[in-house]
């Protein structure tokens, strides 16, 4: 495999006059830096390894319990996540949990719940919850994006047509309003109460399966530097400047 990638990138940039004299076989020449230097393929073996590295290291892994008419979970949307996800989605996988401090009980075949912030929170929380249930996250999160920005329970359809998304409307209005999107948000619930941890507030942070006070208190000030420095991987380019420093967002008991 090794043979095969380095042949492939040298076919591409150009096999250097070097290596066909410098006395070891192609599946050794970016086995070390002294050999690829002798055989004169330090470029093309720097660029093998950026490639390797940005394709075994796992991606970095954040998850964020909310709620959806909760006002710091708005800005740590709004001012931290989003804005970092924009410049580094290659090296982060978002998870969305619109649930937060509600609660649920179960009557006849049909989950009720109850939200901090009255019943307009709980159909936010329902649409936010259809929205990842029926779109590619790449579209669902800027949807989200835009329904925080504005009332995720009444600007459902404004939201679909500022992102050319209003043919996927009646389906997330269908499923908010019926029997799958209610065992949808049961399980953003079973979800949330499963933490360990359990949450304590809202918004609630998971690192790569881990929240403790240092990462909430990172991911509220400036979540791209917390997935950046996270990544084990070569830094993509919307790493090289974080600068989102904001007030710690007020969390929601």
């Amino acid at each position: 495999m090794l043979f095969r990638n380095v042949i492939s990138i040298l076919l591409i940039f150009g096999t250097p006059s070097l290596v066909l004299g410098c006395g070891f076989p192609p599946d050794l020449w970016c086995s070390s830096p002294e050999i690829s230097e002798k055989c004169g393929v330090e470029k093309q073996c720097s660029l093998w390894h950026s490639k390797q590295a940005l394709t075994d290291v796992p991606l970095v892994r954040y998850e964020l319990y909310y709620e959806s008419l909760c006002p710091g979970c708005k800005q740590l949307i709004l001012t931290q996540l989003y804005p970092a996800w924009l410049k580094v989605q290659s090296i982060v996988n978002v998870t969305l949990v619109p649930y937060g401090n509600a609660q649920e009980n179960k009557y006849g075949g049909k989950w009720n719940f109850t939200c901090q912030h009255g019943p307009a929170e709980c159909v936010g929380n329902l649409v936010e919850t259809c929205i990842l249930s029926i779109l590619p996250f790449d579209k669902a999160f800027p949807f989200i994006h835009c329904l925080e920005t504005y009332n995720p329970s009444t600007d459902g359809k404004y939201c679909a047509s500022l992102y050319n998304l209003l043919s996927y409307w009646p389906s997330i209005e269908e499923c908010s309003t019926g029997p799958n999107g209610n065992s949808l948000e049961h399980d953003m619930a079973v979800k949330t109460n499963a933490l360990n941890p359990p949450h304590q507030y809202v918004p609630w942070v998971v690192l790569n399966g881990v929240h403790n006070e240092e990462i909430q208190s990172q991911a509220e000030s400036d979540s791209l530097a917390l997935i950046c420095n996270a990544y084990q991987g070569v830094k993509p380019a919307g790493c090289t400047k974080t600068g989102f420093i904001r007030s710690p967002v007020k969390k929601i008991l």
